[in-house]
């Protein structure tokens, strides 16, 4: 009767049509909870939990973090607030336990019992509680909680990376509380959508960090952690097949693990540093979608010159940038974009990042012998139409690739280097000949990665900040964005990336200037008198359409400047 008495006053108040009145019912009545069923009949938790606060007498609650810290929480069972989702605070002196199901308060129960303290109830949605409690306690707090509790049952000394011989590391790296570190590290950053995920030992702390939308973000973990960072790096090693007694050298491996559902392969880097072994993660999800053409970002007009590029029947096409950037998601569009059942694709890569139905695909493998250059030359001689190189690397590779766009191949590859025309001049110096680079290359595409406003939090800049942005970089759109930072895009502003291009098509005039040796410069200037636009004017398509931030673009791009001085950040 009490969840009939509330629907029918959330109808009353016009937050829940009168429609959904029946289903939400059959929602409950199947297990599901009040506020769940609500939500999933389009009424904002805030409002749910407002609502059911006032009808229960209870307290909805804005979590005020600066009332809390890592000392206070400290106090609590960790484990039960990061499973029970409770998140203890204080308010005008009395305690609250936080929790998000009024209708459940087993968790507070329990609280109370571990605890003997009386806590009165709050309401919060569950999203920031969690973000609270993992903010304040760290990413598998109650991971390790139960290692330092273990320890100390088993008379387990706790020890650091410096004495870590006295302690059999197999051993430990297989403890329940290690693996489910690793394992919530792991699946964490995968749901933040993070790309690298980096482990690193300092002298009082291990840092770990997420490379999200291209940037680097500090996640907070508990400081004791820093007294299992052998076993830590252990259970990485042992899991990607590498040798765990091994501390001097380098080493590299690979994971394959599966987060509901989605296969990911996680490449495993190990070097020693002054403080112990630091680790860096790289996450490639192998279940993406495979983006086309028309979503890496390009414009239309850089979409139409590609399309002529990839229509060439032979000749070198070289994607370039630094890592990260999306080099690979761009070739494999690029491949998929152009095949078919009359063309052979042969790829060569290290690693495969993803699998392409219709292509066939090898993996380098350096400790059999198969290198680039090795696997191309064999590649040669299995009737491909179209070739892609995973990278080119050095003098061998440039040059088999060169003789193979010659006898009528058409070569994808990836290349180091900051811009477009920078890539012919490196050719040259990995040692191809200027006539060979002049005569096989086809076209070079430039490309960064730009973080894009999260639409949750996005605002208009006030007319005092356009002014003054305007006076510093020159003409700028009339309405600039920015987003102020939300729990969707936690708290930075920007939420997923979409590609800039630079993309120069390689013409006679070019080929000209190759064979004199030209520099990056000269060929830039003549690139952007046939049409070529630079990475940062590109870039400003997305600034007009408040799409990004002047900031971004800042960051992102180089200030490039044409004969007579002028910033090309000029609409």
């Amino acid at each position: 009767m009490m969840i009939d008495s509330i629907v029918n006053g959330m109808v009353d108040k016009g937050l829940l049509p009168a429609t959904a009145f029946k289903r939400v019912k059959e929602q409950t009545a199947q297990g599901a909870p009040l506020s769940q069923a609500l939500v999933a009949n389009g009424v904002p938790e805030e409002q749910v939990l407002q609502h059911l606060a006032q009808t229960l007498h209870l307290r909805y609650m804005q979590i005020d973090t600066s009332s809390l810290s890592t000392e206070f929480l400290s106090q609590f069972p960790a484990k039960l607030l990061l499973d029970k989702h409770i998140l203890p605070v204080t308010d005008a002196g009395t305690l609250y336990a936080v929790i998000n199901n009024p209708f459940d308060t087993s968790a507070v129960d329990e609280l109370r019992l571990a605890t003997g303290k009386d806590f009165q109830i709050g309401l919060a949605p569950l999203a920031d509680i969690d973000r609270s409690i993992k903010q304040f306690l760290g990413v598998g707090a109650d991971s390790v909680q139960s290692m330092i509790t273990e320890a100390r049952d088993s008379n387990l000394r706790i020890i650091d990376a410096e004495t870590d011989e006295d302690m059999d590391l197999n051993e430990a790296a297989e403890d329940a509380p290690i693996i489910r570190f690793v394992n919530q590290v792991l699946t964490e950053a995968i749901g933040l959508r993070a790309t690298d995920v980096h482990i690193e030992p300092f002298e009082e702390e291990l840092r770990v960090r997420y490379r999200i939308d291209g940037v680097l973000q500090q996640t907070s973990i508990a400081s004791e952690v820093k007294h299992f960072q052998a076993a830590i790096v252990s259970r990485l090693k042992i899991l990607s097949k590498l040798d765990i007694a091994e501390k001097r050298l380098p080493q590299d491996g690979r994971i394959k693990i599966r987060i509901a559902d989605r296969e990911v392969d996680v490449r495993v880097s190990i070097i020693p540093m002054l403080y112990g072994e630091a680790i860096v993660l790289r996450l490639l999800d192998r279940s993406s979608v495979l983006l086309g053409m028309e979503k890496l970002g390009m414009s239309a007009e850089d979409r139409q010159v590609t399309e002529k590029i990839l229509g060439q029947p032979h000749g070198i096409v070289l994607v370039t940038g630094p890592t990260g950037s999306g080099k690979t998601t761009t070739l494999y569009a690029a491949l998929s974009h152009i095949n078919d059942i009359e063309r052979k694709i042969v790829t060569i890569e290290d690693p495969i990042e993803y699998q392409l139905h219709g292509i066939n695909q090898i993996q380098v493998a350096r400790k059999a012998g198969l290198t680039f250059a090795n696997g191309l030359r064999s590649i040669l001689r299995h009737d491909p139409d179209v070739i892609l190189i995973g990278e080119i690397r050095d003098t061998e590779t440039a040059e088999i690739a060169v003789q193979a766009s010659l006898t009528g191949h058409l070569v994808f590859s990836t290349l180091h280097t900051n811009d477009a025309p920078s890539a012919l001049t490196r050719l040259v110096d990995m040692g191809v000949e200027p006539y060979l680079v002049a005569s096989s290359l086809e076209a070079v595409i430039a490309q960064r990665l730009l973080r894009l406003i999260c639409p949750d939090c996005k605002r208009d800049l006030s007319r005092e900040e356009v002014d003054r942005l305007t006076a510093k970089y020159g003409r700028l759109p009339d309405c600039l964005c920015e987003g102020s930072g939300c729990r969707s895009c936690q708290g930075t502003g920007y939420l997923g990336r979409k590609g800039i291009f630079e993309i120069m098509v390689v013409t006679e005039d070019v080929r000209a200037l190759i064979l004199e040796n030209a520099s990056p410069r000269q060929l830039r200037t003549l690139a952007a008198q046939h049409g070529m636009r630079s990475l940062r004017q590109d870039a400003l398509r997305y600034l007009a359409a408040g799409d990004t931030t002047l900031h971004e673009i800042v960051r992102v791009t180089k200030e490039d400047h044409s004969e007579s001085g002028d910033s090309f950040l000029t609409l």
